[in-house]
């Protein structure tokens, strides 16, 4: 039987957890295997929180005295975004609170898990260093680091990166400096951009040196749709492909009912209308209707 890797999922929030918040919390329970650590200065009780769930409280103070010490140079900002650009260094900056995993990651709560293990199998683990969740860049919402020395200072070998840590505001160093759609155009490589800050350079340079194997796979998605289910533990989208996660960046802000169902069901629906118990099509009245009519009307729907 193929080991299976110990992995832990951290993220940073400052501020009120949001209204999705619960339904985030309903996906880490149905991934028991692996921990998700909240850093955070929220002290609110979280209703339902598993054992996997773990909060970490500190202060945006001790945040910035941790950067200070484990970096050389204080950092300076007042927006807690910012620490978005800090992902890559989290195995350095909670390195003793992430030392017993073999994986560490970074990740959000804006989002839905699905069956992750089902994904970054042992033999997925026992290849790669670093696996991010687009097949063109870093991902900030979902990527895992092998936790040895080389990955949790990897961050370093950008020239640049104390001053991206430095800047006051967000500079997508994490991600691929806003490159998304530069990146996702056939033929061209984080290497036409030289002048770009970001992980995405640092990683591929490190690959194509092979100093470090990494995998880049569309593990996600990521626009707002009608389609899109969570079904005990998995993520469906268009009842034919399943996802790692849906990235709830849109989503989270163009429903129109942002209404939390408690219990919060086993099953349940990303709707334009919000999150409920019934799909698009039921609540459009269209459950009545033969199903050749049915599947007719879902291709003239279809985003």
């Amino acid at each position: 039987m193929d080991q299976e890797y110990s992995i832990a999922l951290l993220t940073c929030w400052y501020g009120d957890y949001p209204w999705y918040f619960p339904y985030f919390i309903k996906s880490c329970a149905h991934n028991p295997t692996i921990d998700f650590i909240i850093v955070t200065g929220n002290t609110q009780e979280i209703p339902d929180k598993p054992l996997n769930v773990i909060i970490i409280n500190k202060s945006l103070k001790d945040f910035k005295a941790v950067t200070a010490t484990k970096f050389g140079f204080e950092v300076n900002f007042d927006n807690p975004y910012k620490i978005c650009d800090f992902k890559p260094a989290y195995g350095l900056l909670f390195q003793d609170i992430l030392e017993k995993y073999d994986y560490w990651g970074h990740g959000d709560i804006d989002m839905m898990y699905g069956d992750i293990r089902s994904f970054i199998t042992p033999n997925i683990c026992n290849q790669y260093d670093l696996i991010s969740a687009h097949k063109d860049f870093i991902t900030g919402t979902f990527c895992l680091f092998r936790n040895n020395d080389l990955m949790r200072t990897l961050f370093m070998e950008s020239p640049d990166y104390q001053k991206a840590f430095s800047s006051n505001e967000y500079s997508g160093f994490d991600e691929c400096d806003f490159l998304f759609d530069e990146l996702q155009t056939p033929g061209i490589t984080v290497f036409d951009f030289p002048d770009h800050i970001s992980m995405t350079h640092v990683v591929c340079k490190a690959h194509k040196e092979k100093r470090i194997k990494v995998l880049f796979e569309s593990y996600m998605h990521k626009r707002m749709s009608n389609k899109m289910r969570w079904d005990n533990g998995r993520i469906i989208y268009s009842n034919k492909k399943e996802c790692l996660f849906y990235d709830m960046i849109q989503y989270k802000n163009e429903c129109e009912d942002k209404t939390v169902i408690y219990p919060i069901p086993n099953i349940f629906y990303f709707n334009k209308k919000g999150i409920n118990k019934n799909s698009f099509w039921r609540l459009a009245g269209l459950k009545m209707l033969p199903k050749r009519k049915i599947f007719k009307k879902v291709r003239i729907f279809q985003l």
